[in-house]
């Protein structure tokens, strides 16, 4: 005989109240239910008040007494979870964040591994972690080139562990197509620089952006895209932020980085949308060395919002939603390690995308106004 919701949720809450954190999996296991059901009374039992949930973790309600005395929760069965990011990546750095705080909720420990700057780093980083007993991965390769980028879908769909990647999105069609992703969506980012430029009159905009990245290469598809179809804009270009910011500067046929100032005279411009924060700043600095004054001669917005509202003249930033980017990824690989337990639900793959958003600062205005010359008296 099937045992009745109301007791089978009594002896959730006797155990949890008894042991402290407990994993679903493990409640599933010795009530004799799926994880699925379990799931179910675990949230009905936290919505009524009766207990706290975490991902894959079912906690006690506790005092403030309780709570002050209460030891550390104990670290799950099992490795860390390795963590992979590029070197000097600020904006990848306040995912991690957002990602750690998801995990130490379940008392599962990050190891975070730094890649180098050099092709193919992360495939050895992450075969070391998984051999030191990482029971799942979430990385975010730098993927320079779209070369390098489809050189690690191989190893990378053959991973034995739970994966997500974060700010990427593999080709479609590729052998990574399926695996779990969580990026911004680039294209509104761009959507929203372009809406507030024009919104306040600017009809010539120019974007600088990084071409060494998904991230940067996402960003110049979605300017050229809407710039080319926006009713309120004139003229558009776009360009090289700096003289790195290539997949390989030393190659031949490498994008050379502009002078903004002479191009922002060439065409007339009076916005720029500049990718990403460090160069943002610079590039601002060249222009007001220039002669260029930001915002009056020339409105600019930042991509990226690490460190653009620091400068002399704080600036306009589309702000991805790092740090959740970090934490909707934790919880999305909790999910896919919870899947793997006995009874789990196997959900399929998700691709999601968070929105990011404009913060407007002291760097945009409206355009001057073009000088009306004075009139001539004619002659006598």
């Amino acid at each position: 005989m099937r045992e009745p919701v109301d007791l089978r949720r009594q002896r959730i809450l006797a155990v949890v109240r008894s042991r402290g954190a407990t994993r679903v999996s493990d409640l599933a296991s010795e009530l004799a239910v799926s994880v699925v059901t379990l799931r179910r009374d675990v949230e009905e039992l936290a919505r009524e008040g009766k207990l706290r949930r975490g991902h894959g973790v079912a906690r006690p309600v506790l005092t403030e007494t309780e709570q002050a005395a209460a030891p550390a929760p104990a670290p799950a069965d099992g490795g860390p979870v390795a963590v992979v990011v590029p070197e000097r990546h600020a904006y990848l750095y306040e995912t991690v964040h957002g990602a750690r705080t998801a995990f130490e909720e379940v008392g599962i420990r990050i190891a975070l591994h730094i890649a180098p700057t050099v092709p193919g780093a992360e495939q050895p980083i992450v075969e070391r972690a998984l051999a030191e007993g990482a029971r799942g991965l979430l990385i975010a390769p730098r993927w320079r080139s779209r070369a390098t980028e489809e050189a690690d879908y191989a190893w990378l769909a053959r991973l034995d562990v739970p994966a997500v990647v974060m700010e990427r999105r593999p080709r479609r069609g590729s052998a990574l197509h399926a695996l779990d992703t969580v990026c911004t969506d680039h294209w509104y980012g761009i959507h929203l620089a372009v809406e507030h430029l024009t919104g306040l009159g600017h009809r010539r905009i120019v974007l600088a952006a990084r071409d060494d990245s998904p991230t940067a290469r996402a960003i110049r598809a979605a300017f050229s895209d809407i710039a080319a179809g926006h009713p309120d804009v004139d003229t558009w270009a776009v360009a090289l932020s700096s003289p790195g910011a290539a997949p390989d500067p030393e190659a031949e046929s490498a994008e050379r980085a502009i002078e903004l100032p002479a191009l922002l005279d060439e065409l007339g411009a009076t916005a720029a949308v500049l990718h990403g924060d460090v160069d943002a700043l610079m590039l601002v600095q060249s222009l007001r060395d220039s002669g260029v004054r930001v915002p009056e001669d020339c409105s600019a917005i930042a991509y990226d919002d690490v460190v653009a509202g620091l400068g002399s003249t704080p600036l306009t930033a589309v702000s991805p939603p790092k740090a959740e980017v970090g934490r909707a990824a934790a919880e999305l690989l909790l999910r896919r390690i919870d899947d793997r337990t006995p009874g789990g639900s196997n959900a399929p793959a998700r691709r999601m995308e968070l929105l990011p958003a404009l913060m407007v600062r002291g760097s945009t205005q409206a355009p001057a106004a073009p000088a009306v010359p004075a009139p001539t008296t004619p002659p006598a």
